[in-house]
C-alpha cells in the first residue's frame, strides 16, 4: 500500500471501526451489564477473534486474490442472521453478573469477531482497496490488516469503555437499553439484505 493513502485508510477505519455495529453494540451492552472487569475479558476474546480473522482473509485474499470479491455480495445474507442472533443474545439476557453465564466470557468475545461480517467485509473491502491494486504480497496484506486492528479491537474497547463509564445510569434502564440495542441490530440485519 503507497503511505499515501495511510490517511484515508485512517478515515475508513474512523468510520467503520468506530460507529455502531455488531460487535460494538455487543461490547455495549455486556459492559452496560456486566461493567469493565468482566467485559475487558470479553474483549480480549474480541481482539484474539479480530487477530485471526484478519489473518485469515489476508491469507484468502492472497491465495484468491480480487476473485474473492465476486463472493462478498453473498454474505449479506449470513451477516443478517449473525445480527438477528446478536440480538436475541441481547434481549434475552441468559444469565446475570452474578456468575451465571452471561456471554461476556473471552471464547464468546473470539466467536463474535470471528462471526463479524462488518469487519470481515471491511477487511476484504480495505485488502481490494488499498492493496491488491497495488501489489499481491502477503506481506503488504497482513501490513494492513495490523492497521485495521484499530477499526475492531479499538471500536470495540471505546464502546466497552462507554458502556463501563454509562454503567450507573443505564442499570436503572436495563431491560429498556437491552431492547434498543436489539432494535438496532435488528434494523442493521434489515438494512444488508435490502436491496
Amino acid at each position: 500500500m503507497p503511505y499515501s493513502l495511510l490517511p484515508t485508510l485512517l478515515l475508513q477505519i474512523l468510520v467503520i471501526g468506530y460507529t455502531p455495529g455488531p460487535a460494538n453494540i455487543y461490547s455495549l451492552a455486556m459492559s452496560l451489564r456486566h461493567g469493565r472487569r468482566e467485559s475487558l475479558r470479553m474483549w480480549l476474546g474480541l481482539l484474539t477473534g479480530f487477530c485471526i480473522a484478519a489473518v485469515m482473509m489476508s491469507l484468502l485474499t492472497y491465495l484468491l486474490g480480487i476473485a474473492v470479491g465476486t463472493y462478498v455480495s453473498s454474505l449479506k445474507y449470513a451477516g443478517a442472521a449473525y445480527l438477528v442472533y446478536l440480538a436475541h443474545r441481547i434481549y434475552s439476557r441468559k444469565g446475570t453478573a452474578d456468575g451465571r453465564y452471561s456471554g461476556c466470557t473471552f471464547l464468546g468475545g473470539m466467536i463474535i469477531q470471528l462471526t463479524n461480517a462488518k469487519m470481515l467485509l471491511f477487511e476484504l473491502t480495505a485488502f481490494s482497496t488499498f492493496v491488491l491494486p497495488y501489489s499481491g504480497r502477503l506481506a503488504d496484506l497482513l501490513e494492513v490488516a495490523a492497521w485495521l486492528a484499530l477499526a475492531g479491537p479499538g471500536g470495540n474497547l471505546a464502546w466497552l469503555l462507554a458502556g463501563s463509564y454509562l454503567r450507573g445510569f443505564f442499570t436503572k434502564y436495563g431491560r429498556q437499553v437491552d431492547t434498543v440495542s436489539a432494535i438496532a441490530l435488528i434494523l442493521c440485519a434489515l438494512w444488508i439484505i435490502m436491496p
